[in-house]
């Protein structure tokens, strides 16, 4: 069972799903109500538009996780060293929660509604993916008795970068009597603290104060200073109300509150529209409070003028243009193409639209990493807005070029005499890390900012932006690779570069990082290509530029000769590239060290030169430069690369899962490819990193969609054209997505046929497929086969089910039996004990839960203590019917009979008879094998290979469908082929993967 479900169904009888609920794919919805998994929801059901986020709590609650952030509104930090020696970073930017104004308090008469003190009868979230808002419904009774339905939804415009609109209603059940609602403007909140892990808060010296604040019977309003950065804000609320008046008005030292009064009676409702508006200047402007004030009411005057409903149109309107550039669908597996949607949908409205703001690390949907944008924007977001919405990449870009003053200032810092050095994380484009080897020493950002304006170029075809300052970017950065490096006579004149970290940050001020050199390669040869461009096409602005910044005649025949001479060396043993010098001679991180049972990672755990004495990776470096710059390396190179790397890395960055999914469908690893893009698909929605209450990661939701367009689809960028080699992963029937290219939108489909490309926007295209030119036309569709693709080891002749997690979740009643023996007899039981015991008989798991006893017991007493635990799961598993069958269930056992396939089930449960009884299957099924047909439990294939025989089937004519780690290891000593249902942590051994029963198609087996 999973852990949050089990601490969700001791609160008010609703259970929290682990991942999504209900099979739209435009719809995420959560029911939970336990308060400890609010903050993670807070984070999924977040609304933003690349200026404002507000998180995604409940109007009427209290909630310390709460907060609405402002792009642009963010405080400065002297950083204290007691040794500072020159160039480090002196100061830290954080962004820090403004002004919320989502707060709506309710009193039914005199008598407020506190939430946690009712009963929560019905509770559902959604966020709906096509119309962009977020809405919920509760049904609560006070303890008085009175019954409330609140309904309530909110939007955070993609239009109008300052606005939030919030309709709010409440409807009474069975109360008669007045009623109050609040409306107010929160200014308490101040910014998470870091405590003992640096990627969520902030060391903050200053923050927000209170300038000014006034509250009416008409609009209330707010206004906030930073105490360092210079900047102000003004925060401005107004409503529509239905069934009410308006009360009365208070300033107060937390914000200001305008409440509204009416008179409820069961069956009518009441309710508020309310619209927000935020208006901020730039650091050390000197706008002043009139024209703050000025520009939130115009704000605040459209959208009323507008009303609620118009303004959620106007969303959908704006989002149906971006779906339908995405293009997107999963047959068969809605769960997986709503993950997806989900995932863009986060992408694209953190990312500013204006080039005023980067897109940072955890978007606008939290506190985590302070709000600082860091190189993944451009390796791994940008590359997914490229060909979804290329006005947004041009933006991210646009920032970069107004911060590169500041990248020229942070290279005189170190000691650079001429170009730009962008900051490793900033918010400004000042440097604000104080731990140079992991930060500063990132040179290869650089390399990420040119080869993000390189694809722009290509995709977009706008090459006016290499006239507007992408060319002064490329050219800037380019000259500081000429400044770390040389022509090492020692190495026979090749071009080494020295004392860098890569994106590994496992491994620090090393010489010679492959992906650093790699793509300083890349990116030399680009400065030159664009430098001869711009001295032939255009002559005149090349002058002027190279006027501007000093470039010397002879500067683009240096970064050529860099480029030819770079060291890239391939170790002669292994047949692979070194990470860097000396990677490959260090000692591989004991096994011990490299995972915990709370997968807490390294850099929480190890000093840092513990871990760079060792061969460990926090997440893809080498294979990284394979994805962005490997078109001229093999597959086999490429595959011996990927095997030797993923054995050393412990995937501590969320960016790692991504690159590892490409680069394993490129070589042909075709169960780890589907693996390791569910990793990065659902590292938000499982919380996979234990971190996702303090804001949702960009680069890894981005990377779901690398993995599909990237990985599945075989998307590259060869001279300027897009290159696709599609393959289709075996639990799929199809899928299909867009790509934008310059004019024209390409479809691209793929299933069991093989790859179908159709223009449905444009007048042409040329691409390659598996590396061959082919041009399409207006309206033209063409039909080619695929290379690669992923298939089952065997067709099966029959398939054989196991029960507990894959058809029914009994696994949660022997959880809850277990924990009850488990309190009789005072042996403590945590979750890692019970995972332990998943899928294991029951004397097995007996034994792993004695481990910890107290004292040691007999046979005898073993065997008592068995049947106890058994009464407890017989009492309990009385309680169930039909109706607890996993959504899908049935379907999946009736469509194998219905394929004309046998079907088994073998249970490690000695009840699955009466089991199968209860839930209504019992005749679905030709063979039965359970606990008491066996002697040894799993991983020991004995259950299967009785399967097997009881149809009269060889073992590798079977197909299994297993939940446990111990069964996935079972099925494969069995011969079988083996499907697992869940997380790819716990399944990784699986030949294929899928999320839950209801992905489970026969036809994709027997094709």
């Amino acid at each position: 069972m999973d852990h949050q479900s089990a601490a969700a169904a001791t609160s008010h009888g609703t259970s929290t799903p682990a991942g999504p609920v209900g099979s739209d794919p435009w719809l995420l919805m959560r029911h939970g109500t336990d308060p400890a998994g609010f903050a993670h929801d807070e984070s999924l059901f977040a609304l933003a538009n690349g200026t404002l986020g507000v998180r995604g709590n409940l109007e009427e609650a209290d909630s310390a996780s709460q907060a609405t952030l402002l792009s642009g509104v963010w405080e400065r930090t002297p950083i204290e060293y007691h040794e500072r020696f020159p160039g480090f970073a002196r100061h830290t930017d954080t962004r820090i929660p403004v002004a919320d104004a989502t707060r709506i308090r309710l009193r039914l008469g005199d008598t407020p509604v506190r939430l946690g003190e009712g009963e929560w009868l019905q509770f559902e979230r959604v966020l709906d993916l096509r119309h962009g808002c977020y809405r919920r419904r509760l049904r609560w009774r006070s303890p008085q008795g009175a019954t409330l339905e609140i309904e309530a939804e909110r939007l955070v415009s993609l239009a109008e970068p300052g606005l939030l609109a919030i309709r709010y209603r409440v409807h009474s059940i069975d109360y008669r009597g007045p009623i109050t609602l609040e409306s107010s403007i929160a200014t308490g909140r101040e910014a998470v603290g870091q405590g003992d892990d640096p990627r969520i808060g902030a060391r903050l010296a200053g923050g927000l104060t209170r300038w000014a604040a006034q509250a009416h019977h008409a609009s209330a309003w707010v206004g906030q200073q930073t105490s360092h950065s210079g900047i102000r804000l003004i925060c401005a609320q107004r409503h529509q109300l239905t069934g009410l008046d308006f009360g009365d008005a208070a300033c107060g030292a937390d914000g200001v509150t305008q409440a509204c009064t009416g008179m409820l009676a069961p069956g009518q409702t009441v309710g508020l529209d309310k619209f927000v508006a935020y208006a901020f200047t730039a650091p050390f402007a000197q706008d002043n409070a009139d024209a703050l004030l000025a520009r939130a009411n115009a704000t605040l005057d459209a959208a009323t003028a507008q009303g609620y409903p118009a303004l959620l149109e106007h969303q959908s309107r704006i989002l149906a243009g971006f779906w339908a550039q995405a293009d997107l669908a999963i047959a068969g597996d809605p769960a997986t193409e709503q993950a997806l949607r989900l995932n863009l949908f986060h992408l694209f409205q953190s990312s500013s639209s204006d080039g005023h703001a980067g897109t940072a690390a955890k978007g606008l949907t939290g506190e985590g990493y302070e709000g600082h944008c860091f190189w993944d924007a451009e390796i791994f977001m940008l590359p997914a807005l490229v060909t979804l919405a290329p006005e947004r990449a041009r933006a991210m870009l646009v920032w970069r070029h107004r911060t590169l003053e500041h990248a020229r200032q942070h290279a005189r810092e170190l000691n650079h005499p001429h170009g730009a050095l962008y900051a490793w994380r900033t918010i400004s484009g000042d440097e604000c890390s104080a731990y140079f080897p992991g930060g500063s020493a990132q040179y290869h950002i650089n390399a990420a900012v040119a080869w993000a304006i390189r694809l722009y170029v290509d995709a977009s075809g706008d090459r006016a932006f290499l006239l507007e300052g992408g060319a002064e970017m490329i050219f800037e950065t380019a000259r500081i690779w000429l400044q770390i490096g040389h022509f090492n006579p020692r190495r026979g004149g090749a071009f080494c570069i020295h004392e860098v970290t890569g994106p590994d940050e496992y491994s620090a001020l090393v010489d010679n990082n492959h992906y650093t050199n790699c793509m300083a390669q890349r990116h030399l040869r680009d400065a030159v290509a664009t430098a001869e461009w711009m001295a032939l096409s255009h002559p005149t602005e090349y002058a002027a530029l190279a006027t501007r910044i000093g470039l010397d005649a002879d500067e683009p025949a240096q970064w050529r000769a860099a480029a030819r001479a770079m060291y890239l060396p391939v170790d002669a043993a292994l047949g692979i590239f070194p990470q860097g010098d000396g990677f490959l001679d260090k000692p591989r991180l004991p096994a011990e060290l490299a995972t915990t049972a709370d997968r807490r990672p390294l850099l929480l755990r190890m000093h840092p030169l513990g871990i760079y004495r060792h061969q460990v990776c926090k997440q893809a470096d080498t294979l990284l430069a394979l994805m962005l710059a490997g078109e001229q390396v093999d597959t086999a190179a490429k595959r011996r690369n990927f095997d030797y790397y993923e054995a050393i890395t412990v995937h501590d960055s969320t960016l790692s899962a991504s690159t590892f999914a490409v680069i394993a469908a490129e070589v042909g690893h075709a169960g780890k490819a589907y693996r390791y893009f569910l990793d990065t698909l659902r590292v938000d929605l499982d919380d996979l990193h234990g971190n996702a209450a303090h804001g949702l990661h960009m680069a890894a939701m981005a990377g779901s969609w690398l993995a599909l367009t990237w990985g599945f689809g075989g998307l590259r960028v060869h001279d300027g054209l897009p290159a696709l080699s599609p393959r289709l992963p075996a639990t799929w029937q199809g899928y299909r997505f867009g790509l934008r290219w310059h004019d024209a939108h390409l479809r691209v489909e793929v299933d069991g046929d093989g790859a179908h490309y159709t223009l449905t926007a444009g007048e042409a295209i040329t691409f390659l497929h598996d590396g061959t030119p082919q041009r399409l036309r207006a309206g033209q569709s063409l039909q080619l086969p695929c290379t690669g693709f992923a298939a089952m080891p065997t067709v099966p002749k029959a398939v054989v089910f196991d029960l507990d997690g894959v058809l029914a979740d009994t696994a949660v009643l022997h959880r809850a039996a277990w924990q009850q023996l488990a309190d009789e007899i005072g042996v403590p039981l945590d979750e890692a004990t019970a995972a332990r015991m998943k899928g294991v008989d029951r004397r097995g798991s007996l034994d792993i839960l004695l481990e910890r006893a107290p004292r040691a017991y007999g046979e005898a007493e073993k065997e008592t203590l068995a049947a106890r635990k058994n009464a407890h799961y017989v009492e309990l598993i009385g309680r169930l019917g039909p109706q607890d069958l996993l959504p899908g269930a049935r379907a999946a056992v009736e469509s194998v009979r219905r394929a004309g396939l046998k079907t088994a089930l073998a249970s490690a449960s000695r009840n699955a008879p009466q089991l199968l009884d209860r839930l209504g299957i019992a005749t679905l099924f030709d063979y039965v094998v359970d606990a008491n047909r066996i002697a040894r439990s799993k991983p020991d294939p004995e259950i299967f290979l009785a399967a097997a025989r009881g149809l009269g089937l060889a073992a590798q004519d079977c197909l299994g469908v297993e939940d446990a780690a111990a069964g996935i290891a079972a099925l494969q000593a069995a011969g079988m082929a083996a499907v697992g249902i869940g997380h790819a942590q716990e399944l990784d051994k699986a030949d294929v993967l899928l999320p839950d029963i209801a992905a489970f198609d026969i036809s994709r087996f027997i094709a």
